[in-house]
Formats: structure tokens, sequence, C-alpha cells
């Protein structure tokens, strides 16, 4: 199976060495070449390290993954994959313009997978010409080590493609959770109340970051707490989530904690910028 990846971002390049590892052929479009080779260098250094956690993928070279990737800022080179996964920002109007540009060049049977983490499918699905072929494929960070996707189906979605999204899941060794499309759907519904609430109570002066995180971990057995979970994601990532769900769901529960976006206007943006609740500069 060819698959496609747009965006080289971090879930895109998990989820392009993801299935490149395991010997499909990928393409993997970006607006940016700079982020292009930056993916390529990061895809390099992270099948290195899965080597050490993953017996099953010992014998794997990084040269080996890094030439089953095609990577290109050129849509055009999707038109021969069979399934194209998009992972761009989680903001409306810049998916618009990848989908506008997609249905111009991809193949009529292939399947779209949206790794939308609140945005609705039904809602993405209404951009395209085959709203039977959209479904919700929301994996998770970091996506070579996590060993369940989050599935969504769509008003619109055909169980045939519930299948084909099953069938390529099973062939990156990864198990799909099917659930019903509404805005966040199971997991960001859930997680991005105890992220938010953990910001306010770090804001409100409550407790310490580190007691925040390590109330969960040392208590409920987390391997991370909110905070840590907030810097992996994106702090940047987590307000725009919050602000899809209080524009979905108009509850004040999802109002965005005032302390997350003043970090985002600092550039403290978690581990991708260096800085969020916790430095990773060393």
């Amino acid at each position: 199976m060819n698959v496609g990846v747009i965006g080289a971002g971090t879930m895109g390049r998990g989820i392009a060495q993801t299935v490149a590892q395991y010997n499909e052929k990928v393409v993997l479009v970006d607006i940016s070449t700079d982020i292009l080779e930056s993916a390529k260098k990061e895809i390099r250094n992270s099948v290195r390290m899965q080597a050490f956690y993953n017996k099953a993928l010992k014998g794997i070279k990084p040269d080996e993954v890094i030439e089953r990737i095609i990577f290109t800022t050129d849509y055009a080179l999707l038109a021969e994959c069979d399934f194209i996964i998009e992972n761009v920002p989680e903001k409306l109007e810049i998916k618009i313009g990848v989908y506008e540009q997609l249905e111009k060049v991809s193949n009529p049977s292939a399947y779209y997978a949206v790794n939308t983490s609140c945005i609705p499918v039904t809602e993405i699905a209404a951009l395209t010409n085959r709203p039977d072929k959209v479904i919700g494929m929301h994996f998770m960070n970091p996506v070579p080590m996590i060993e369940a996707v989050e599935i969504m189906k769509g008003f619109h979605t055909s169980k045939e493609t519930i299948e084909a999204a099953l069938k390529l899941l099973k062939a990156i060794n990864k198990h799909g959770i099917i659930v019903n499309d509404y805005p966040g759907f199971v997991s960001n519904r859930i997680s991005h109340l105890m992220m938010n609430e953990a910001a306010f109570i770090v804001q409100e002066g409550e407790a310490s970051i580190e007691n925040v995180d390590d109330i969960f971990k040392k208590c409920y057995g987390h391997k991370m707490g909110p905070l840590e979970t907030a810097d992996l994601i994106g702090l940047d990532t987590v307000v725009d989530s919050l602000d899809v769900l209080f524009g979905q769901y108009k509850d004040t529960k999802f109002r965005c904690c005032p302390l997350l976006r003043r970090m985002v206007a600092a550039g403290h943006c978690g581990r991708k910028s260096g800085q969020g609740f916790y430095g990773y500069n060393g």
C-alpha cells in the first residue's frame, strides 16, 4: 500500500516513520523544504532509538526506512497513494486549503484519514467529493511507541473505509479503537480538560508544576503528568484544540486557561520550542 502523509511536523514525522518501518512506501508532503529536511534527520535518529525499545524493529536500518519515504513539497506525488493521512494544524481554514489541493491530484479511489484531535470528521468530509471515503485516525504522540489509534466514523464513512483503515493499522502493528464523530472524540474531550485544569491550578498558585504532575504519576500511576503531556503535544496545539472544543460545544468548561495563551504568545510551546512548563534545552 502506498501511503501519503500531509504535514511533516511532529505527528507527520512519527506517522511516516512508523509506516515506513513496516515496509510500506510513504510520500511525505510539506510546504517547507526546511521542515522536510528536519523531518528526515529526526526520523533517522528516531529509528535508531526505536531499536532500543522494540526488539521486533532491532534489525531495521535507518537508511532503509528513509529510502521508503519521498520527502516533497509537490502534492502531485500523492496521485499514486491509496491512503492519505492529513496532519496539518487544528485550524479549519488551513485544512480547507489542503483539501482543495488534495482533491485536484488524488486518485478518486484513495481514502482520506484526518488526523484530527477535535474538529469533527464529518465537517472535514464535507470539503471533499468522497465523504464516504473519509475517516478520522487520531494518532498519539510519540506515534512509533503508542500501540493504539482512535478511529472516528464520520456521518458518511462507509464500512469499506473503516475496514481499509483497520487493515492499514494492522499492517503497521497498531490497534484501532472505533468511536463516533463528536468534537474532541473521547481522548481529547477528557485529556484537554485535565491539561487545562492543571494549568489553572498552576496559574492560581494552588500547587507547583512538579507537584501537579507527581500526583498523577505517583498517585494514579500515569506515565506522564498533564503538564508534561501538554508540553509533549505542544501548548499551541493544546490552545487551538481547546478553542475548537469551546467553539463546538459553547461550554465554559473548555475555556482556555489564560496562562496557556500567555505562554504560547511568549513562544513557550513545550518540547518543540525548548521551553514550556519545563525546559528542554539541555
